[in-house]
């Protein structure tokens, strides 16, 4: 049992650590730490599987915020950020399929993005990923600066 216990207590802090905080403090981390692991489903928006913009609709809608079921229609809201102005909530959206934007993930923080990955389910990616570095096409500000105060700073 201790070893059990162990091991669920590793799980824990390294999912914390992944979202961008030791103790996953703002309510953007908890939310985004609560989906890990959950498996791909193209076109999925429940904690039964979700496609990317599934995700990022998903995280949103719990905190009252809509974004439509599209990673493109998702790149048209907000604010253009660059990538050196990222703060966590930033949505980052990148080309991996050829015509035009095909990705969207959630900024977490410390160059992480959260995102359903086609192969790994619901994860951390870094920005700077051989894989994601290329394919970073721009980087969009949804939340209001009180919005950002209330859900992403701890």
């Amino acid at each position: 049992m201790r070893k059990v216990s162990a091991v669920l207590l590793g799980l824990a802090v390294s999912l914390s650590v992944m979202v961008g905080s030791a103790s996953a403090a703002t309510s953007l981390d908890s939310e985004v730490s609560k989906l890990i692991g959950i498996d791909y489903d193209y076109g999925g928006t429940t904690k039964s599987g979700f496609d990317c913009s599934g995700f990022t609709s998903y995280v949103f809608n719990r905190f009252d915020i809509e974004l439509p079921h599209s990673s493109k229609a998702q790149a048209q809201l907000g604010s253009k950020v660059s990538k050196d102005e990222l703060r966590a909530g930033d949505l980052v959206f990148f080309e991996t399929g050829g015509d035009g934007i095909s990705h969207v993930g959630i900024y977490v923080g410390d160059g992480e993005f959260a995102h359903a990955s086609s192969k790994k389910g619901v994860t951390i990616s870094k920005m700077n990923d051989s894989y994601y570095v290329s394919k970073f096409v721009t980087a969009r500000r949804i939340l209001s600066n009180n919005a950002y105060k209330q859900l992403a700073v701890e």
